[in-house]
């Protein structure tokens, strides 16, 4: 089992804050990369050069935590919810919407948590958990749809999206027991390669040709390594380390900031419209996130909830 980490108040809310920030950021990154490689590329470079460090880190400070062989269907079922399906639902919804519209269906992750934990856990669900779902999707119609009424995203990005959604929440049922088995670096660490190699054979077949022909500048190179060092790595231990200490429900309670995060950095770094659809949309979907959360706040227990994958 891994150590406790003790944190006090303040320094919980920074790095709490922090690890939003890297993954509010992740979204305007990744449309970055996506300019030179495809999602499968991007996937598959991220994860490989992620789990070099963090299993570098594992070597070097927790070499006595190691796999075991009784515990690998359980990485392979996890890593198989995320990184991969939910990478691939993420990357490609994010080439049909916009920063702000993924990272706002993203952040809805804590909204579903107790549906899916009722129907996989057996675990109450409230009138809050029924109200911050339908507002939250009033919130998302709000940001979707045009003044007549058609769509301002594209249907398939937002399938696509919701696809990354259920499987974050598959990924948090199956990784609960290994978190509690081995420390955070050593969990991520492994997941990330187990998910590099689920990309390898798309990467050799469908991109390595392009891969081969992108000649890297620092933009590409920069926007890169900071979705490996920060989105894929230190935002994970960071927020693992606030989740030990305030528990999951209120860890969660962050990811409300991740959309707004998104916006405003990809109207100042891509110039995305940022219309007053958006803004009201965003607002209505932070208050459903909330009122979802809100009885959840009031439970003891955390083993059973959801840990959101970036």
């Amino acid at each position: 089992m891994a150590k406790e980490i003790k944190l006090n108040r303040t320094l919980v809310t920074i790095i709490s804050v922090l690890a939003m920030f890297f993954w509010g950021m992740s979204f305007v990154w990744s449309k970055i990369v996506f300019r030179y490689y495809s999602p499968v590329t991007t996937i598959f470079l991220r994860l490989l050069f992620s789990s070099a460090i963090l299993l570098s880190v594992c070597y070097i400070f927790f070499r006595s935590e190691r796999l075991k062989m009784k515990d690998l269907r359980l990485f392979i079922v996890s890593a198989f919810f995320s990184p991969f399906c939910y990478f691939l639902g993420e990357s490609y919804g994010l080439l049909e919407v916009s920063s702000t519209i993924a990272s706002v269906i993203i952040a809805m992750i804590p909204v579903f948590t107790p549906f899916f934990a009722y129907f996989t856990l057996k675990e109450k669900l409230t009138w809050f958990n029924f109200l911050g779902i339908t507002v939250s999707f009033i919130g998302v119609i709000i940001m979707l749809l045009k003044k007549d009424l058609s769509l301002n995203a594209s249907p398939l990005g937002v399938v696509l999206l919701f696809i990354a959604v259920f499987s974050a929440l598959g990924y948090g049922i199956s990784v609960k027991k290994l978190s509690l088995k081995y420390n955070p670096f050593v969990v991520v660490g492994y997941q990330n390669l187990i998910g590099a190699i689920f990309f390898l054979p798309l990467f050799l077949f469908m991109d390595l040709k392009t891969f081969l022909t992108v000649k890297p500048n620092q933009q590409l190179i920069t926007s890169m390594a900071a979705l490996v060092i920060f989105a894929s790595s230190l935002a994970f231990i960071l927020y693992t380390s606030s989740v030990r200490y305030i528990g999951i429900s209120r860890a969660n309670i962050y990811s409300n900031l991740i959309p707004v995060f998104t916006a405003i950095f990809s109207f100042y770094v891509l110039n995305e419209e940022f219309t007053a659809a958006k803004l009201v949309g965003m607002a209505v979907v932070i208050t459903g996130v909330i009122l979802a959360q809100i009885g959840k706040l009031r439970e003891k227990t955390i083993d059973n909830e959801v840990i959101p994958f970036k």
